[in-house]
């Protein structure tokens, strides 16, 4: 398992009972997990001192409940800074256990002694983007959303990364490397982080086990000769570390050459000592 255990501003306290116990820097949420299927008991006093509380709903989804959070706040990883706000669906704007992956394909960039073009797709609210940026590459960040490409931008300006060779656009993934192929542009890296299921901003329908694996071979015609590295993440449950691999396997290394890893990502806890288990992402390099 790859761990995201660089932290400061960022930690999971404590697990039991479907929830977790998380500090965002310096304040504390209860959040629901579907991994936390143990019920251990909650001998932590944080428990009882959390500022907000999201509580998922029998019928699906939920809401928060809030004691002491500011609508917005922010945390810092290495020379990175991110706005956060809970919002829909029990998110703060941030995935931590992406840390992991961002350390890893940050020291790629660093050690190409080359220049480097990254697209990332579904990109979100751009933790990999601005790691990516922040390693020194020019990066194309691709999303849906338009509220969360403006949130991405904002956490590039807190990161001091307004001036960084970022492309921000909203768009359809597809749609756009689509293009991109008629367009002859090719890039050296991709990250995707692609949801289970989504609609692109002309209604466009994206269900992962459909469509990923036609994505990712489509994403092959917009690689380099000499691509440096392919990122896929996962956080659906059918797509296990070997699945990822496969596909991936498929799709590039059997086109470009290279090698793949894949595995499980996960978290620290600090009350039990174990990794929290957080998705799956597979890793290509040339």
């Amino acid at each position: 398992m790859w761990i995201a255990d660089n932290w400061t501003d960022y930690e999971v306290i404590d697990t039991s009972n479907g929830e977790k116990l998380e500090r965002w820097g310096d304040y504390l949420l209860v959040r629901p997990d579907p991994q936390v299927i143990w019920n251990t008991e909650r001998t932590d006093k944080r428990w009882k001192h959390i500022n907000a509380h999201y509580h998922r709903s029998s019928r699906g989804g939920g809401e928060w409940e809030f004691f002491d959070l500011p609508e917005q706040w922010s945390i810092s990883y290495d020379k990175l800074t991110f706005n956060l706000k809970p919002f829909s669906f029990k998110h703060t704007g941030l995935f931590p256990e992406q840390a992991v992956n961002w350390d890893w394909f940050s020291t790629l960039i660093r050690e190409a002694e080359r220049p480097v073009k990254v697209l990332n797709l579904f990109a979100y609210t751009g933790g990999a983007t601005l790691a990516a940026a922040a390693a020194g590459a020019q990066v194309t960040h691709v999303d849906a959303s338009k509220g969360m490409v403006t949130w991405a931008k904002e956490n590039a300006a807190a990161s001091g990364l307004s001036e960084a060779p970022v492309r921000w656009l909203v768009d359809d993934c597809v749609k756009f490397v689509e293009r991109e192929i008629r367009r002859g542009n090719k890039y050296d890296a991709i990250i995707m982080d692609p949801p289970s299921y989504g609609r692109g901003p002309k209604g466009e329908i994206w269900k992962i086990e459909e469509s990923i694996f036609p994505f990712i071979t489509l994403c092959t015609q917009i690689l380099n000769e000499h691509p440096l590295f392919v990122l896929v993440n996962s956080y659906t449950t059918g797509l296990q570390p070997a699945v990822l691999s496969y596909m991936i396997n498929s799709a590039i290394v059997n086109r470009f050459g290279g090698h793949v890893t894949a595995d499980e990502i996960g978290i620290p806890v600090t009350a039990s000592g174990l990794i929290l288990p957080c998705g799956a992402s597979g890793r290509y390099t040339g």
